[in-house]
């Protein structure tokens, strides 16, 4: 899979976009936050504004995963990312992640940035599968994963010690299959 072409999706409330580095303060900002800080990177981690400005200049040039940019179509507010990566091509699958920060939640986004990328990944790259892991004590990711049409299919007991205490991981997926109905009521439409 070539992930090279980077789209520009949008939906009735965001719109996901390429990257530039112009974007690194921002996503600096929404990194730091608490709450993904809790349920995405480790409190520890490293991340410089030299390191972001590079790591968020050099996604459009990426052929082997899609980060798009999750803007608040109204305003054109960055509000977080969501990834397509890990590409298996025998069983045509990849893995899901995203983070939205404080000022896209509670409205949305986050579900509707799910339901485009998702669909893109199948109806635009021919995926099979898309997964995704989250910690067992997000519930807010959980219920817009369910939303999507994400399906539990397994979890991973104590797999992670957050904060002094051991958290489960929750292994998740869609197939193709299973896309089309209802959940999928947010067509990806490129611009």
């Amino acid at each position: 899979m070539d992930f090279s072409d980077k789209p520009l999706l949008s939906g009735p409330r965001t719109v996901l976009r390429p990257f530039t580095e112009a974007d690194a303060e921002t996503m600096g900002e929404i990194i730091a936050d608490p709450e993904v800080v809790r349920f995405t990177f480790p409190a520890d981690a490293d991340l410089t504004p030299e390191r972001l400005r590079s790591w968020y200049g050099s996604r459009s040039a990426q052929p082997d995963r899609l980060d798009l940019a999750v803007t608040d179509r109204a305003t054109g507010e960055l509000v977080g990312e969501v990834v397509l990566h890990e590409w298996d091509p025998d069983a045509r699958s990849c893995t899901f992640r995203t983070l939205i920060g404080p000022r896209g939640r509670d409205r949305g986004l986050g579900t509707e940035a799910t339901r485009l990328v998702v669909g893109h990944g199948f109806e635009r790259l021919g995926l099979h599968r898309v997964q995704l892991g989250l910690y067992g004590d997000n519930g807010r990711a959980r219920r817009v994963y369910e939303k999507v049409g994400f399906v539990v299919e397994g979890v991973r007991r104590e797999a992670a010690l957050r904060e002094g205490v051991w958290v489960d991981e929750v292994l998740m997926a869609i197939l193709d299959r299973e896309w089309s109905g209802p959940r999928a009521a947010v067509r990806p439409t490129a611009r």
